[in-house]
């Protein structure tokens, strides 16, 4: 996106934006490099891309869970995020470039139900594919997922094909995932109640 930020030797001078770097008057006018202004892209900070388990083990309470990360999602990064459902398939309930107001994308992932075997490395491939859309700088996956796998596939190696992931794994349900973040170098919380999941996305995406 097109934005106007002070002058680093790239993009274009905003004459109008930059009128306070300009001194004096007629042929002595001079001009403060510090105080100019320019117009030039700039990538977004952050795409997300939030991938929802829900296979037979994650019915129930995690589906609650996974709406409301959702929801949390589409307030964060609202105009560049995706959210896919998997269990045996990938549903895409919004694409990365794609959209689709918030409102709906909740209500999606409220209709879904759990069932079915579990294709991680599938659902891991089809995150990198859709984080691939975007230009922002920063492109990370969240995973809301007991990590077990029950259709073949490499997961580990999928893992390490996205640029950063983050696992949010249910309260007392988590060794898979546990197991797997500690091989993949991925950062991970807990949560027992729906509730929790602001306060767990907060812990996984923060960097410091």
């Amino acid at each position: 996106r097109m934005v106007t930020q002070p002058f680093r030797g790239e993009g274009d001078i905003d004459v109008d934006a930059s009128v306070e770097a300009f001194e004096g008057s007629g042929t002595r006018r001079r001009v403060r490099v510090d105080d100019l202004r320019a117009r030039a892209w700039s990538k977004r900070d952050t795409a997300l891309c939030l991938v929802v388990d829900r296979s037979g083990s994650m019915g129930g309470k995690p589906l609650a869970t996974s709406a409301l990360a959702a929801a949390a999602v589409a307030l964060r990064e609202p105009d560049d995020y995706s959210v896919l459902a998997f269990g045996r398939d990938v549903v895409v309930a919004k694409s990365q470039d794609g959209r689709r107001p918030g409102a709906e994308v909740v209500n999606s992932v409220l209709m879904l139900r759990g069932f079915g075997t579990t294709d991680l490395a599938g659902a891991l491939r089809a995150a990198a594919e859709q984080l691939s859309r975007s230009r922002a700088a920063r492109k990370v996956v969240v995973l809301l997922s007991d990590c077990r796998a029950t259709e073949s596939g490499d997961v580990e190696a999928a893992a390490r094909s996205v640029d950063e992931l983050c696992i949010v794994a249910p309260e007392g349900d988590d060794v898979e995932a546990r197991a797997l973040a500690s091989s993949v170098g991925a950062r991970i919380a807990t949560v027992a109640e729906p509730s929790e999941v602001p306060a767990a996305l907060v812990e996984v995406l923060d960097r410091n």
